[in-house]
C-alpha cells in the first residue's frame, strides 16, 4: 500500500496505511538524537522486560499476570522492530507502493525508521449538532487514533494489568 491509501472493510473498520516516528499518536521526541535515545531506551527497557519477565515465570504467578506481561512485551518488540529495521528494508511509500530491499536503499538509517499502523476504527462518524455550544456542526468522530497489532497488545496488556493485576507490583 501507499501512504494513505485504505481500505474500508465496513463503515466502522478501515485499513488505513499510515507511518509515524514510533511513539503514541504520532508524537516526536526531540528528532533525530530524540528518536535514537528512544530507539536505545527501548531495547534495553526490551532486554530488562526480558529478565523480568524470565524471573516471573519461575514464581507462583497467575498465568493471566503472565500473559499480559506478554502482550506488553511482544508489542514493543513489534515496534521496536519496525523502528529499526522498517527505514532500512524499504524505501518511501509517498504516492508509490513501497518497494522490500530496494536497490538505492531504504528511506532511512538504522534505528531511524518509521511505525507502520493500519487500524482505523471510526466507530462514531458525526457531526455535533448546532445547538451544542462552542462544538455546534464540528465534525466529530469517537476513535480517531489508528494503531497496528503491537499497539493493540501493548494496550490489551496494560488494560489487564491496571485492571485484575495492580496488586502484584505494590
Amino acid at each position: 500500500m501507499f501512504l494513505g491509501q485504505e481500505f474500508k472493510i465496513f463503515d466502522w473498520f478501515i485499513i488505513h496505511f499510515t507511518e509515524n516516528n514510533g511513539m503514541a499518536f504520532g508524537l516526536e521526541f526531540g528528532g533525530d538524537t530524540g528518536k535514537i535515545i528512544l530507539s536505545v531506551f527501548r531495547i534495553i527497557v526490551i532486554v530488562w522486560g526480558f529478565s523480568y519477565i524470565t524471573t516471573l515465570t519461575k514464581s507462583k504467578l497467575p498465568n493471566g499476570l503472565l500473559i499480559a506481561l506478554g502482550l506488553v512485551f511482544g508489542g514493543a518488540i513489534g515496534n521496536i522492530i519496525d523502528g529499526v529495521f522498517y527505514g532500512v528494508l524499504f524505501n518511501d511509500s509517498y504516492n508509490q507502493i513501497a518497494e522490500f530491499l530496494p536497490a538505492i536503499g531504504g528511506y532511512s538509517t538504522f534505528l531511524m525508521g518509521k511505525v507502520v499502523d493500519m487500524f482505523y476504527f471510526p466507530i462514531i462518524n458525526t457531526h455535533f449538532p448546532n445547538w451544542v455550544p462552542i462544538f455546534g456542526g464540528d465534525h466529530f468522530i469517537f476513535f480517531r487514533p489508528v494503531f497496528n497489532v503491537a499497539d493493540a497488545g501493548i494496550s490489551v496488556g496494560m488494560f489487564l494489568l491496571i485492571l485484575f493485576y495492580r496488586k502484584h507490583f505494590r
